[in-house]
């Protein structure tokens, strides 16, 4: 569906690249997932691959097809749409930009609706809208045009559990339609969730680009386990010394998250459970023999603050 060859792009002659050297390709029926800290240069990308910015060096290129008009979308992490309009009225002025007219119009706006559960609020002002039904919006006006590839830039930002879950299901069922899905989010478990394969960059260069399988296997013996509050430095030391604790992959910062242990052989992963149960330590996951994809991400790109 895509191929990028060596792409390179930068917003004025002396800045540094802001997309690097980009390569990758992404097949018909994929959701990719495109990873990168804060500046790593993930919004640039998607906005080189939707056509609002030229690279000044490597090609882009489409299936046949995949490039004519309404054949591809990107729905951007901004709310892209006319407050004052209600959410029917927001989905057919975009179509009349595509070109859609007459029945095929009013169909192509039916199903968008439909698709993101926003029939029933059809003539509902977009300002007066909740977040998450501003977010199935966006998603909507992306799915007027009934693209082939739809570029997703972080589309759960500040919605609730269930309109988060709603959202998760629909790229699943874009991924059933045969569309192809890139995928930016902050989120790892969505990108678990969702994805088949997963690029992570920083500083606008491909760090990894695997299959989220291949990406996750864990070679070195490792339990990660899940708790559910920030154990004090005294149990943490004791977990480096006696259980081979992880520092890096600590827990973040409201007090929840991932201890990562090396399991070398002959050690069973029931001795260190049973120990982060002496320290009153609630487990809420456990992880043997495979990765999280947080892990994965702060040792590619560092635990350093961005902006």
């Amino acid at each position: 569906m895509l191929r990028l060859a060596d792409i390179r792009f930068r917003y004025n002659a002396g800045a540094p690249w802001a997309v690097d050297g980009v390569t990758f390709s992404i097949g018909r029926g994929e959701v990719f997932g495109l990873l990168g800290p804060n500046g790593a240069g993930k919004t640039t990308l998607m906005s080189l691959i939707a056509g609002l910015f030229t690279p000044q060096a490597g090609t882009i290129t489409r299936a046949p097809g995949a490039a004519a008009r309404g054949a591809f979308a990107l729905v951007p992490q901004e709310h892209a749409f006319y407050p004052m309009l209600t959410c029917r009225e927001n989905l057919e002025f975009f179509a009349g930009v595509l070109g859609l007219r007459g029945a095929s119009k009013r169909a192509r706006v039916e199903s968008a609706m439909s698709a993101t559960g926003l029939t029933q609020f059809a003539g509902k002002r977009a300002a007066q809208c909740s977040g998450g039904m501003k977010r199935r919006l966006n998603l909507a006006i992306g799915l007027t045009g009934d693209p082939q590839l739809l570029l997703l830039d972080e589309p759960t930002v500040g919605v609730d559990p269930q309109s988060r879950a709603f959202l998760l299901d629909t790229v699943r069922g874009l991924r059933g339609q045969g569309r192809t899905v890139i995928y930016t989010s902050h989120y790892m478990d969505e990108v678990q969730a969702v994805c088949d394969r997963v690029a992570i960059i920083d500083h606008g260069r491909v760090l990894c680009c695997d299959s989220l399988a291949g990406l996750l296997a864990d070679t070195h013996g490792r339990l990660c386990v899940r708790v559910a509050e920030h154990p004090s430095d005294a149990i943490l030391d004791e977990l480096t010394e006696h259980w081979g604790l992880d520092r890096q992959v600590a827990c973040d910062g409201e007090g929840a998250g991932w201890l990562a242990f090396a399991m070398p052989p002959g050690r069973a992963p029931d001795a260190v459970l049973a120990s982060l149960r002496r320290h009153n330590l609630k487990i809420t996951g456990v992880q043997f023999g495979s990765r999280h994809l947080e892990d994965v991400f702060l040792r590619l790109t560092h635990r350093s603050l961005r902006d």
